[in-house]
């Protein structure tokens, strides 16, 4: 999916703070929540999710959903990574 249809699809669905995150190459969070409700469209490099046990990796074109409060990992490719995502 290409960044402006994501941007496009992410407003109609009510995620009014879009913004671009770049994390540096193999770095990690620790378990952490959010204050809202995420969803990317991974733009370059690649991050794995660790949620509720669970590890999914994603890469460029690809997108990730997060829940508001939802406990998780984050861990980033040997590029790093940059992802378009909305919050609500």
């Amino acid at each position: 999916m290409d960044p402006e249809r994501f941007t496009l699809q992410l407003r109609e669905q009510g995620f009014e703070q879009v913004t671009t995150v770049t994390r540096e190459p193999n770095g990690f969070l620790d378990t952490h929540t959010h204050p809202f409700e995420a969803k990317a469209l991974i733009l370059s490099g690649e991050i794995t999710l660790v949620c509720e046990g669970r590890e999914q990796l994603y890469r460029p074109g690809e997108i990730f959903h997060l829940a508001m409060a939802e406990p998780h990992t984050e861990r980033y490719g040997p590029q790093g990574v940059s992802y378009l995502v909305g919050r609500k």
